[in-house]
């Protein structure tokens, strides 16, 4: 069966095997929908290229909006990446396809295991515009694996972590990392899903080529189907 439809099928079949990743209050949080795209024309690169001007965006976005968490992004064509040379490879077209969905809120949030499952790798990816501070749990679903990353974390969520360390659902299993500590980013979680991590740890790409996104598709499902983000307003 393809994985995509395993997955699916876990998910209705156990929805009480899934949990929030931060804590959201479903019937009275409001959640604000970045757009990242070209076509969002009140962020000018030069907000973006400042890492600090960029944080003072999204925290005034979503105060103006009176909305506690930002979200958006899977297979989303963003332009803020030509921030950071990360994403571009000379004579090469630029990453700039969004794998993952972001949640937007202060530092120091708290991350939570929406599954069961074991420490798979860790590792700080601490180049500029890179994910910082990175956790991969993997998690066996009726016989299919797959894979959770959780990117731009604080430091200090990496401490005491070891392979193969049992995590329970629900389990508090991160914070948020500020700009120094994230990858040089307003403070965000990058969750993403992965059906095999090919022979990475610790990292996997959060963002790819425009051309390579069936190729991606294949291996990395909408984190929605776990995170369930429409229960919740969204603006």
């Amino acid at each position: 069966m393809d994985k995509h439809l395993q997955l699916a099928e876990y998910c209705s079949r156990h929805p009480h095997a899934l949990s929030s990743v931060v804590d959201i209050d479903y019937l009275h949080d409001r959640l604000y929908k970045f757009d990242f795209t070209i076509s969002n024309k009140e962020l000018s690169p030069e907000t973006v290229a400042n890492t600090n001007e960029f944080s003072r965006w999204i925290e005034q976005t979503l105060s103006h909006n009176n909305c506690r968490y930002g979200i958006g992004g899977y297979m989303e064509h963003r332009t803020l990446y030509s921030r950071s040379p990360l994403f571009d490879t000379p004579n090469q077209e630029p990453r700039r396809l969004h794998l993952g969905i972001d949640i937007w809120a202060p530092a120091g949030t708290a991350v939570y295991a929406p599954l069961a499952g074991t420490v798979h790798s860790f590792k700080d990816n601490n180049s500029f515009g890179d994910y910082g501070a990175t956790i991969i749990l993997e998690h066996n679903l009726d016989g299919l694996t797959i894979y959770s990353l959780y990117g731009h974390l604080n430091t200090q969520s990496l401490e005491g972590l070891e392979k193969n360390k049992c995590v329970n659902q629900g389990e508090r299993i991160a914070y948020f990392g500020s700009a120094a500590e994230n990858g040089n980013w307003p403070p965000h979680l990058h969750f993403q899903l992965m059906f095999d991590m090919q022979g990475l740890e610790g990292d996997y790409p959060g963002v790819c080529r425009l051309s390579d996104k069936d190729k991606y598709m294949q291996n990395v499902p909408d984190p929605e189907i776990i995170l369930q983000l429409n229960r919740a307003t969204i603006i």
